[in-house]
């Protein structure tokens, strides 16, 4: 085993892509303990790793003095400064090939993730299809480390205690007395989007039993201001824009289930073990997108008899016409029994 002392880690966005860095650097952690990690990253996402001892958060300001050819020259100089012994690239596009080369003067080892471009274009063709369960990406973050000479398993990875309420959103909460659902409705594609009056019918089929609390997630003004009408209609909460990326994590990590997209919030639950129900449109499990360590037998995907074209694309941001109402064909009476399902199973 090579001994770097120092690893630098990068992994740029988005948030969901960041999230599934947390129980990778996790399980390098659990078997490699002595192993000083630095995130580079936004910091914004500095609250995902609170939790994970001897890990520390360099902010990447790519907007701003860290922008463009000179920016990330500066970014390299004071990266360095740390005194870094392997830099693990787990984002691997232009501006981190730029850092490659930056680190390639002083000679410090750089390791890239093969983000399996080729297979991926195979999975999304429209002609010629290869349907096959490709590598998580989770993997493909752990072959890295493997490529460096820290071999790991992703099976040592356990998820954090739930972390505290803070006083703030304790207050407004009250004493957890019923059994807390998180839903984020959002996605950044209208391919992989559930429509939001369809999942309105779900929060009024919980709401008739009384026995959960409903929590809303999103992001983004638009998404602010639809939660809130929901919120007011279905007596619910709607958390997008009225507290921080901790108290959400804080609250996330106390629900007892989560509904969401292919989207950066399951990889938020996922983080903590909470069960984790995704819904899937024109994207599919198999990009390796999939939440960590969630059976998957807790996805609710399109019909591929109907739209054999699925997935059209890794991200969602391709989709043939018609293909927008791949998702539709979950319906709402279908998403409500597997909430209660799951939730039922739980309590026994």
């Amino acid at each position: 085993m090579k001994n770097y002392g120092h690893i630098l880690v990068i992994r740029f966005s988005a948030m969901g892509d960041v999230a599934m860095t947390v129980p990778v650097l996790a399980a390098l952690q659990n078997q490699h303990p002595d192993v000083k990690i630095t995130v580079l990253t936004r910091a914004f996402y500095t609250p995902l790793f609170l939790h994970l001892p001897n890990v520390e958060v360099f902010e990447a300001d790519l907007k701003g003095k860290h922008k463009g050819i000179f920016g990330l020259w500066r970014l390299y100089r004071e990266v360095k400064s740390l005194n870094i012994g392997a830099v693990a690239d787990l984002h691997h596009v232009l501006r981190t090939n730029l850092l490659k080369l930056f680190f390639g003067f002083n000679g410090t080892p750089y390791y890239q993730i093969d983000k399996g471009r080729k297979e991926k274009r195979a999975l999304t063709a429209s002609k010629n299809k290869v349907f096959i369960p490709l590598k998580t990406t989770h993997q493909r973050y752990v072959d890295v480390f493997i490529r460096m000479g820290l071999a790991f398993t992703l099976e040592s990875a356990s998820p954090p205690i739930p972390r505290p309420i803070p006083r703030k959103l304790g207050t407004i909460l009250g004493p957890k007395e019923q059994q807390w659902i998180g839903i984020a409705p959002f996605a950044a594609f209208r391919g992989k989007t559930y429509p939001l009056d369809m999942m309105q019918v779900v929060i009024g089929l919980l709401n008739k039993s009384h026995k959960y609390k409903i929590f809303l997630f999103g992001g983004g003004s638009g998404e602010q201001e639809k939660l809130e009408r929901v919120s007011q209609a279905f007596n619910c909460y709607n958390m997008a824009g009225h507290f921080s990326l901790s108290e959400e994590l804080a609250l996330i990590s106390n629900l007892d289930l989560m509904v969401s997209m292919d989207s950066g919030n399951a990889h938020l639950a996922a983080i903590f073990g909470i069960p984790t129900i995704t819904l899937w449109g024109v994207t599919h499990p198999y990009a390796g997108f999939y939440p960590f360590g969630q059976d998957l037998s807790m996805a609710l995907l399109a019909e591929r008899e109907r739209f054999p074209l699925i997935p059209t694309s890794v991200y969602g941001n391709k989709m043939p016409p018609g293909y927008e109402k791949a998702i539709m064909g979950i319906t709402p009476q279908r998403v409500f029994e597997k909430i209660t399902g799951v939730l039922e199973k739980g309590s026994t």
